[in-house]
């Protein structure tokens, strides 16, 4: 039994000192002071989306958070009212999983709230699974609903600009591959829902990409960041298989949400960003996102076929004159690439 006893002190010893020698300190932020402005997270009730919207709530802005359920929202924001003492935070209803839910939630915020400088595109899923739309799961809520969220309140954030859109991305866009005709269609394979997942997340850096071509002129600015690997219930939804693996390594390597919300705070609230408007962050600051998170034929297409699931018009076609996707191509081209 000592034995025993001695292995397993030994063992977390060890793996204490791993956690904290693999991990760097973090470096401390300042963050800007928000009173009068508002904020809308979604998935703002548990992981990055809380941790994001808890220091929003510190520099004082009004934190809608957007999240499915009632009872973990109305918990969040409870909590978050009172570690911070502003009362200027409310959870909305939406589910991402329905496209009538998320006009719901744009008319109701639109009709209840007259401001908005910052939208966090957060909520993210890794499941399978095929939504009341008919649209895969992980592409409907990581992408299709923000994308249409999105759209739904952008004269908002002109009215109130400047303002942001951050999209919550992440590395594995590397292994997506988003085929325009196949859109909303989950792949087939024996890694379909894997793939499903990194096919969402390419869509979020492109979404970013052209969102920022689109709003060029407008003073909304948008930015995809990858917040880093980060223990959150995202795996709750891993094969069986894999967890006894996952779990370990998640807790040894992996960031807390806290420390996951740090890159999204910088892109929501860092001064000077605007010129880098569309490009693609990590904790580091911008990085050069994988090929295909570059290509700007496939994020027009992305977003033209997003408008046409979603019934969206383009009255009067898209912006002419892309000089601003060569230039940010330049400047890209001029950085370190990363695999991040």
């Amino acid at each position: 039994m000592g034995w025993a006893l001695l292995a397993v002190g030994l063992l977390m010893a060890v793996y204490t000192l791993l956690r904290h020698g693999l991990r760097s300190a973090p470096r401390p932020r300042a963050r800007p002071d928000l009173r009068g402005r508002t904020a809308i997270v979604t998935g703002g009730s548990s992981g990055i989306g809380a941790a994001a919207a808890l220091e929003l709530a510190r520099c004082g802005a009004r934190v809608i958070l957007a999240t499915r359920s009632a009872r973990r929202g109305e918990a969040a924001a409870s909590r978050i009212r009172r570690e911070t003492g502003n009362n200027e935070v409310r959870f909305m209803h939406l589910d991402l999983a329905s496209l009538r839910s998320v006009r719901a939630f744009a008319s109701t915020f639109l009709r209840q709230e007259p401001q908005l400088h910052l939208l966090i595109n957060n909520a993210g899923v890794s499941a399978g699974g095929t939504t009341e739309d008919g649209f895969s799961l992980p592409f409907q809520v990581n992408h299709l609903g923000h994308f249409l969220l999105t759209q739904l309140l952008l004269e908002r954030l002109r009215s109130c600009a400047p303002s942001r859109v951050v999209i919550v991305a992440s590395s594995a866009h590397c292994a997506g591959r988003l085929r325009p005709e196949a859109l909303g269609r989950p792949p087939s394979g024996l890694f379909s829902t894997f793939q499903d997942y990194c096919d969402s997340k390419l869509a979020n850096v492109l979404h970013a990409r052209e969102l920022a071509t689109r709003e060029q002129g407008t003073q909304v600015t948008c930015y995809a960041v990858h917040p880093g690997f980060v223990n959150t219930s995202l795996f709750r939804h891993a094969p069986l298989w894999l967890k006894p693996l996952l779990v370990p390594v998640a807790w040894l390597l992996f960031l807390d949400a806290s420390e996951g919300a740090r890159a999204v705070l910088d892109c929501a609230t860092q001064d000077g960003l605007e010129p880098l408007s569309g490009r693609y962050f990590t904790e580091c600051g911008p990085r050069v996102p994988w090929p295909a998170g570059r290509d700007d034929r496939l994020a027009r297409a992305l977003w033209e076929g997003s408008e046409r699931l979603l019934g969206l018009g383009a009255p009067g076609g898209d912006r002419e004159g892309h000089h601003h996707h060569h230039r940010e191509g330049q400047r890209e081209g001029s950085a370190v690439p990363t695999a991040q």
